[in-house]
């Protein structure tokens, strides 16, 4: 588990399961988010939220992006520092997975 700060005053934060990191993989939430400033406002994060209604907006929405959307998305702390905090951990997250299949890589090249 993961803690992110939502505020300035770091009063707000949310937890942040390797489950919720998995689904913003899984729909690669995160691609053509930001503009070419790379700034996360308000407008980021209303954005974010659009795009995942839109997905949601059919019979039978996946379980685990309803999960995202309640704990950490559309909660009540989140705001855009949280959005940011969110992706620094994701990209932080995927180093990790990828610093972890070195090893497993090296070794088929290896054969």
């Amino acid at each position: 588990m993961y803690q992110i700060v939502c505020n300035e005053k770091g009063s707000r934060t949310l937890a942040v399961m390797e489950e919720h990191l998995e689904t913003i993989e899984k729909y690669n939430l995160f691609s053509d988010l930001l503009d070419s400033n790379g700034i996360v406002d308000e407008n980021v994060l209303e954005k974010l939220r659009l795009n995942i209604r839109s997905m949601l907006n059919n019979d039978k929405p996946d379980a685990q992006l309803l999960i995202l959307c309640q704990d950490i998305l559309f909660h009540d702390n989140m705001k855009a520092r949280g959005l940011h905090q969110l992706i620094l951990l994701y990209l932080e997250w995927e180093k990790e997975k990828l610093e972890a299949l070195k090893p497993e890589l090296e070794l088929e090249s290896e054969s």
